[in-house]
């Protein structure tokens, strides 16, 4: 431990080997200096030893020898004038960490400061946060106190924390607390738990600004930043901010303040508001979805293969219409697809720039997001940013139950997954999704999904919660209407640093 009065002996240096056997050249003592370290002063040495030395420094320079400087620690000093240091470490002094540096003529340290490019402008002080005790094997619960909360309590954040009863018990808290208290809100748990997190931020927003919420054009951005704490089967959102499924990580990323704007969606029916959510899926992923909520005693891994096992033998596609306002300059995938799908659209009317398509189709993806998973570590939509204003649209039109196969393992490789000729893709603003109501039912489809439709409504996958849709769902990009503590996928892609040890 060092204190403001503590004396530090100053080490030789082979600069000096003509001072001989005077062990107190200029400079040795060292003395307190309020705020600024440890200054040294001269010593108490007498004036004949000091005029004695001048002397000698005299001496070497009427010899021809390379002059000595006569402050002999200055010839260490960098270009902007402080010394070269002999020894540095870090030293707690108090209660504060300070970084101590030793040079010939001083001993000075200063309080450490988190180093941050944004200048740590977003770093939390108070967090409100959210566990799902029943997400990935109930170990959230587990992975938050062992593993998250020692780490808040070394950065001296404090928290809030709630062990959720329920689904919609964190959104319903959320409409309701001093969320002015807070400097941000996480979650523990999975997709389903952050999507039902991030839709509750937004809605308490719109509240907050007395919108309506049963039918929103314009949303206000979210008032705090969500953090992502992957406990969860599945952690898509986590994976895509933190390049990593990996709770400390994105701790870390919370603690430092890392905030990345993210582009998030609307999900409305003609008449109101569904929800928030930054991805969906609305045929093949959605089907599977409500099969294996109707398993939820099995686990996580094995109700999920068991769903897409079976609706992959029980394969249907959905007959529709899709239309969408694209991008510019939007067209993607392989040349024949472009060209089919120019001439497709050269059919619909350029004046309102909406465009439309139809048929029957296997699966539809809606993602603002890329959505990267150990299943598809180049992303789901690998061809969108998490905040570039945009949504991938991505249709797969009817085919072989081998051909769909194909199309699904070309996620797990490094192969493109959309060249082919049933796949299309296309970067949009907004997205209508009409599907044509089926006359009578297959005894083979599930029991489940039958009520869904005979009501009218249709199975919906929106960031791995299952939503009944409406005949019709209107889906738009609202850009960087949130903030999640992480990095972008852009700096990500830069690094390449790749780790599969955690």
């Amino acid at each position: 431990m060092l204190g403001a009065e503590t004396p530090f002996p100053r080490p030789r240096r082979e600069a000096w080997p003509e001072l001989g056997e005077d062990p107190s050249p200029p400079g040795t003592g060292v003395e307190a200096s309020a705020g600024q370290g440890i200054a040294a002063t001269t010593t108490s040495s007498s004036s004949s030893s000091s005029s004695s030395m001048a002397q000698r420094w005299e001496e070497e320079e009427r010899r021809g020898a390379p002059p000595l400087d006569r402050d002999p620690p200055r010839r260490g000093e960098a270009a902007g004038g402080e010394e070269e240091p002999l020894l540095r470490g870090i030293f707690q002094l108090g209660k504060r960490s300070c970084d101590v540096v030793l040079s010939a003529r001083q001993l000075r340290w200063s309080p450490i400061q988190p180093e941050s490019r944004g200048g740590f402008p977003n770093r939390p002080k108070s967090l409100k946060v959210f566990v799902n005790p029943n997400s990935h094997k109930r170990e959230a619960t587990h992975v938050y106190y062992e593993q998250v909360a020692p780490l808040f309590k070394l950065a001296d954040i404090k928290t809030d924390v709630t062990v959720t009863e329920y689904e919609g018990h964190a959104l319903s808290l959320l409409k309701e607390c001093e969320l002015h208290t807070f400097d941000g809100v996480v979650c523990v748990g999975g997709d389903g738990s952050t999507s039902e997190i991030a839709h509750g931020l937004l809605l308490r927003a719109q509240m907050d600004a007395g919108r309506d919420t049963d039918y929103i054009l314009s949303p206000v951005r979210a008032p705090l930043p969500l953090g992502i704490i992957p406990a969860g089967s599945t952690n898509i959102l986590a994976h895509t901010l933190h390049g990593i499924n990996h709770a400390v990580t994105a701790t870390l990323h919370i603690i430092m303040g890392h905030i990345q704007p993210v582009d998030i969606c609307t999900f409305s029916s003609p008449s109101k508001l569904l929800r928030f959510g930054f991805s969906a899926m609305f045929g093949f992923g959605a089907r599977t979805l409500a099969l294996a909520e109707k398993h939820r005693w099995m686990p996580s891994n094995q109700r999920r293969d068991f769903a897409v096992i079976k609706t992959l033998a029980s394969l249907k596609p959905e007959e529709c219409e899709l239309s969408f306002l694209p991008l510019k300059n939007s067209l993607q995938g392989s040349q024949e697809n472009v060209t089919k799908k120019k001439e497709r659209l050269k059919k619909s009317d350029s004046k309102v720039q909406w465009h439309m398509i139809q048929g029957h189709f296997l699966n539809v993806s809606i993602m603002a997001i890329p959505c990267l998973c150990s299943m598809a570590p180049r992303g789901l939509a690998p061809n969108t940013r998490v905040n570039n204003g945009s949504m991938a649209l991505i249709v797969v039109r009817n085919t072989s139950r081998s051909e769909f196969i194909k199309h699904l393992k070309r996620y797990a490789s490094v192969k493109n997954q959309f060249n082919f000729p049933f796949v299309e893709t296309y970067a949009v603003q907004e997205v209508k999704v009409q599907p044509r109501a089926k006359i009578g039912h297959d005894a083979e489809e599930n029991v489940y999904l039958h009520a869904i439709s005979a009501e009218g409504n249709y199975p919906w996958n929106i960031d791995g919660d299952l939503m009944e849709g409406a005949s019709e769902v209107h889906v738009r990009v609202h850009p960087q209407l949130i903030n999640l503590y992480g990095v972008s996928i852009d700096e990500l892609d830069d690094s390449k640093a790749m780790c599969s040890c955690l």
